[in-house]
């Protein structure tokens, strides 16, 4: 910078125009005019470019032109998108379908408007304290947040001398403030702070335990390979059970019988039972004449259908393993109906419970074929692989327990039958036949290179419904299972691991944190100012632990942002099955099976299927090619009527809380709080109107 330069503005000192000189940084002075002329606001002294100031001075209004060109097209863009905005508002008001046509009907539409109602008076109170702080604003009062004791003197000491009744009201609600409201909304915060830092260490660890897993090259080694296809050799060819649990899985049901049918394993050591719980005559006609054409093609596969369809999944396990023959098999492994195994899975898990009797259970990790679809597949991704990457792998290899992911894994059937069996006392029967084997001393193992593809959720009503399942079922079962820990002869740290750990911080005060701080907490501290959340948690530690979330799928960092806001807005779900499933609400035994699309795997599945005809049953159902042509081009026909974007109450409610305090954030120029006010808003906004995921 030149040693002297001058910089001229339109300002006046009293009454004349003046120019500031700056020396260097530190030593300002005006220069009084006596009569400047135009050219004198434009260049410093001495700056005059070469060339004249007439074409300079074209030059720079060209260029304010421009500028306003771009502010005006910039206003125009955002006028269009607001009134985009409001015709899919409309719209969505005018179809009338909200989350609460959703409702079951074994669920009570009462016990589910309770958490509505909650939001809906913060959101009453908070429009209504806007407004008064509106008015206190346009009336001259002090927006920021002040030491409490000197704004408590200071109110106590003007609340006398004010006049005029709104002055006084204003004070008056200071006065509550900073005596009655400030001192419990304080204690909340710093209550969810600690909870918050505790969850963050504990994430932090995992990171850890999982950096030290891939520095040292630890995994999981099996003690014997597979040698010997015919099972009389040197080879570990153990009797293997394969389980299908579907229910009106018309959309996967082949992929999958393809793909279990296709295991490379002796057939004569290997029994496929596809477990179908369909009420749809049509969809149990077609997975019996897949099931039909598999058995013609050599496949050792059985079809069974439930007379009586009680308890769900975990109930039609319970039956599928009450069969007379299920004693000549001493493994089962079980994949859900969208889950397409590669041929050698068996091979690379089987070998694992070679002479290792304490070993209960191998799982494999999942793999998505639309991780990419679209936004809300991406999100669910970094959930995901964080969970199998960092969670499941590290409990697995230090504390040789995790909870089982219900599909994907490789059970030794005697560790199911010690621990009870399949039992429908919850909607997670996976985890609860997890902890139950744990408390018996079984052992797990966690293969973070055998992968098994399947479908992520590609709308949000799917996704939130399967949310709110895996999150009430946690806390059923630990209403259920917390004496049985207890009494249990584990040692006192596994016990502590499972209560603290798995269930508690895990389970519930995650879910607990994130809606109550940065839903309603900070929220409220835009009203009640003299209660402060400081800038590092609302901003710094959620961006680490974002970071730290991505770590196992690098590809997906320029989602950080989008994820960090998401999780936050899938707060409100995840809390209110949490609630549920603790106080055993209506809601927490509801069970819907999560849509798919029947999207085929990135090996080709159709591939493995041998294309030539296949002979027919002769009392096979008349034209079942043209019924099930039919019933796809149906299915397509209905699914384009049945596809429709729902306004979710809860969500809305709270964008509007949030948009609110952003207002309110603003007029107290407090940067951070606004900025993450705005954006969560928004993001809550525009999950309310369900504009993420496959109906976008």
């Amino acid at each position: 910078m030149a040693p002297s330069l001058y910089w001229w503005a339109k300002e006046t000192h009293r009454g004349t125009p003046v120019v500031v000189k700056m020396e260097n940084p530190n030593n300002w002075s005006m220069v009084e005019l006596e009569s400047p002329s135009e050219e004198d606001f434009m260049y410093p002294t001495g700056a005059v470019p070469k060339g004249g100031r007439n074409k300079n001075a074209k030059q720079i209004t060209w260029v304010l032109l421009l500028k306003a060109h771009k502010a005006a097209g910039c206003l125009t863009s955002l006028a269009a998108a607001f009134f985009s905005l409001a015709a899919i508002v409309r719209r969505r008001i005018a179809d009338g379908r909200t989350d609460s046509t959703d409702t079951s009907e074994a669920e009570n539409p009462a016990v589910k408007s309770r958490f509505f109602t909650c939001i809906k008076v913060f959101l009453c109170f908070s429009l209504i304290l806007l407004g008064f702080e509106i008015s206190a604003y346009f009336q001259g009062w002090d927006f920021g947040a002040p030491d409490l004791q000197l704004q408590y003197l200071f109110t106590l000491t003007n609340l006398l001398t004010i006049k005029g009744v709104f002055d006084s009201l204003y004070s008056r609600w200071v006065l509550i403030r900073v005596e009655y409201l400030a001192p419990p909304l304080q204690f909340l915060i710093n209550v969810c702070i600690i909870l918050f830092l505790v969850q963050s260490v504990d994430r932090l660890i995992l990171c850890l335990g999982c950096f030290w897993i891939k520095f040292k090259n630890l995994k999981p080694v099996a003690k014997q390979e597979l040698v010997d296809e015919s099972g009389d050799g040197g080879g570990y060819f153990p009797m293997v059970l394969v389980q299908i649990p579907m229910c009106n899985e018309k959309e996967v049901y082949q992929q999958s019988i393809a793909a279990v049918c296709n295991l490379d394993w002796p057939k004569g050591r290997m029994l496929i039972q596809i477990l179908d719980d369909s009420d749809d005559p049509t969809t149990q006609l077609l997975i019996k004449e897949e099931v039909h054409k598999w058995q013609q093609n050599g496949a050792n596969i059985i079809y069974r259908h439930r007379v009586v369809r009680d308890g769900y999944k975990a109930g039609n396990l319970k039956s599928a393993m009450g069969c007379s023959y299920i004693k000549d098999y001493e493994f089962v492994t079980i994949f859900d109906a969208d889950f397409q195994p590669f041929p050698d899975f068996l091979k690379r898990t089987m070998p694992h419970f070679k002479d290792n009797a304490e070993l209960g259970l191998v799982q494999a990790r999942w793999s998505f074929v639309n991780k990419d679809e679209n936004l809300l597949t991406r999100l669910q991704l970094i959930n995901l692989a964080f969970h199998f990457e960092v969670e499941q792998q590290v409990n697995g290899v230090f504390l040789n327990f995790f909870g089982f992911n219900g599909t994907a894994g490789v059970w030794r059937i005697k560790a199911l039958e010690e621990s009870g069996g399949w039992l429908e006392r919850t909607t997670v029967e996976d985890m609860d036949i997890a902890v139950r084997a744990h408390l018996h001393g079984w052992k797990f193992v966690f293969l973070n290179d055998v992968e098994c593809q399947c479908e992520l959720p590609e709308s949000y009503e799917a996704y939130r419904k399967q949310q709110h399942r895996w999150h009430s079922g946690p806390m059923q079962l630990f209403r259920l299972c917390l004496p049985a820990i207890i009494r249990s002869k584990i040692s006192v740290w596994k016990k502590a691991n499972i209560i603290f750990l798995f269930f508690l911080l895990r389970k519930l005060i995650l879910p607990f944190y994130s809606f109550t701080l940065f839903c309603i907490i900070l929220p409220m501290t835009m009203f009640i100012p003299e209660a402060t959340l400081p800038s590092w948690v609302v901003c710094y530690i959620p961006a680490a632990m974002s970071f730290l979330n991505i770590l196992p799928a690098p590809k997906s960092f320029p989602f950080i942002v989008p994820y960090l806001l998401f999780e936050n807005t899938m707060s409100v779900t995840k809390f209110n099955a949490m609630i549920s499933g603790l106080f055993q609400l209506g809601s927490a035994y509801e069970w819907v099976v999560t849509k798919k699309s029947g999207r085929s795997s990135e090996g080709d599945l159709v591939s493995l299927v041998d294309r030539q005809p296949m002979p027919q049953r002769v009392s096979s159902e008349p034209n079942l090619d043209e019924m099930r042509v039919e019933m796809k081009v149906g299915g397509e026909r209905d699914l384009m009527k049945k596809k429709h974007n729902r306004i979710y109450t809860k969500e809305l409610a709270l964008a509007f809380l949030l948009l609110t305090a952003s207002v309110r954030s603003l007029m107290s120029a407090q940067g951070i709080h606004f900025y993450f006010l705005l954006f969560q808003g928004v993001s809550f906004l525009l999950v309310g109107l369900d504009l993420i995921g496959e109906q976008v």
